[in-house]
């Protein structure tokens, strides 16, 4: 399938627009005014559904569990909290956050240190893979009130004794279901299991299946329950569409949809590192301005390409589902998903990535004929049908092939025609050939024949001579 293709190099973005239905002041939620200040300074003045709901409970102590999609403000909703009660005066852990990904933790790390403008001597220290260890456990050893961590390399300093859990008062779980998606429920249990057990939970999430409840009601104390969702899962301000197309047709695709669209900054969903490589490679070639995220990065490497993605000075990032996990990145107008979400719980943390902080987003799914099952569960778990698209550009080659290979066949059948033309005047012109050489032949066969009755009868009158001589000596 071939596609009609814009220019490439050069498209004018469309800038994101900002807007929002925010509800309470944080002063009204018990947040110290140093804090207001500095989130004020930041342009926050008014807390978002899930703040509002989730922050007085926290702050009064309360184990919650908060579902709300990504792109809420569920950052905040925990960090106000925790930096409201923490004692600057103690040095040890007071406050622990797990996240499933380096990246999403460094971002909630950022924030902190966004918030602690105006407090002093609050410490925060994010511990994750990637990093050298020896500099990370020379940082353990200073003040680290709180401190957030990936599960894998938080046990590590577990187990080399250099990090001491026993004094967490605050434990939060940040995007659990797709901690435990990952596959860390083990980690995450036994992490929990060297933290006091009258510690405060915080556990937050976008979807809230089974494995996520059961480890609520193993691990918390009489929850709370916050959900800030409507009847539909999915995000109001997010636009989705489905455009049907081919595996073959799939790259021409994604190419006219960002020729159309013109997103200002835009993250495209691969299955697997080795499919997002081969992807940017291609849409670098073309022209555009993208890079890559995913596991086999160095961690150096993914540090580099979020910064500048951060900065915008990347429009396009070619990310697998775990690299991207909650990252919050301002001004992403669109989400391409490349390749189909395999579930509900990744088509809503993907779509998550725009639309988020009341701007307007548009998620763009291309499906082949293969990944219909994959987008009945999908329909069915968001409770909505998806804007179907068909690709304009698509189309008009395809009709250009079929005239073209119409005007072959009627070429074809000419020629076939003329083919049969000429086979039939060979073969009359051979006929004719063969109907003379035929007759000569049967004359030449007549003559022989005639010839050969000659020899035989005049053999005959040879051997009848010496029998008549001897018949007359025997008389």
């Amino acid at each position: 399938m071939a596609f009609v293709i814009l220019s490439v190099l050069r498209f004018v973005p469309k800038r994101p627009t900002r807007g929002g239905n925010n509800l309470a002041t944080f002063l009204s939620l018990k947040i110290g005014l140093p804090l207001h200040d500095t989130l004020k300074a930041n342009g926050i003045t008014e807390a978002t559904p899930v703040q509002e709901k989730a922050i007085p409970l926290l702050v009064a102590g309360k184990d919650v569990i908060a579902q709300a999609q990504t792109g809420t403000g569920k950052t905040l909703a925990f960090l106000l909290p925790i930096l409201e009660k923490a004692d600057p005066h103690v040095e040890h852990v007071q406050a622990l956050i797990l996240t499933p990904t380096r990246e999403l933790a460094l971002q909630i790390t950022t924030e902190a240190k966004k918030l602690l403008a105006q407090l002093d001597d609050i410490h925060v220290l994010a511990v994750y893979g990637g990093q050298d260890v020896e500099r990370q456990m020379k940082k353990l050893r200073g003040k680290k009130q709180i401190v957030i961590a990936t599960p894998g390399r938080l046990l590590d300093h577990l187990r080399r004794g250099t990090i001491e859990l026993s004094t967490v008062s605050m434990l939060v779980l940040d995007e659990a279901d797709q901690m435990l998606h990952m596959g860390f429920l083990p980690e995450v249990e036994e992490i929990i299991g060297c933290t006091p057990g009258d510690r405060q939970t915080m556990l937050f999430s976008a979807t809230m299946p089974a494995q996520v409840r059961s480890l609520a009601k193993r691990f918390m104390r009489s929850p709370e329950d916050v959900r800030v969702q409507g009847k539909q899962i999915t995000l109001k301000d997010i636009r989705q569409i489905v455009v049907e197309t081919t595996d073959r047709a799939k790259q021409s695709t994604l190419r006219a949809l960002i020729d159309q669209e013109r997103p200002f900054m835009a993250i495209i969903f691969c299955r697997t590192k080795r499919r997002a490589t081969t992807l940017n490679a291609a849409l670098q070639g073309m022209g555009y301005l993208s890079d890559e995220l995913h596991g086999d990065l160095s961690q150096a490497k993914r540090e580099d390409v979020m910064k500048r993605f951060r900065e915008a000075r990347i429009q396009l990032l070619v990310a697998t589902d775990v690299a991207a996990r909650g990252l919050d990145v301002e001004g992403v107008t669109h989400v391409f998903h490349y390749d189909i979400p395999q579930d509900v719980e990744s088509y809503i943390h993907r779509i998550g990535r725009t639309g988020r902080a009341g701007e307007r987003g548009i998620a763009i799914t291309l499906a082949a004929p293969k990944d219909r099952m994959h987008l009945d569960v999908i329909e069915r778990g968001i409770r909505m049908p998806l804007e179907r698209k068909r690709m304009e550009t698509a189309q008009q080659p395809q009709q250009e092939q079929v005239s073209r290979g119409e005007s072959g066949q009627k070429k074809g059948k000419a020629a076939q025609g003329r083919g049969n033309a000429n086979r039939s005047e060979r073969d009359q012109n051979n006929g004719g050939q063969r109907s003379r050489t035929g007759s000569k032949r049967s004359r030449e066969d007549k003559a022989k024949r005639q010839t050969k009755g000659s020899d035989r009868r005049a053999s005959n009158q040879t051997r009848k001579q010496p029998n008549q001589r001897q018949a007359r000596k025997r008389s």
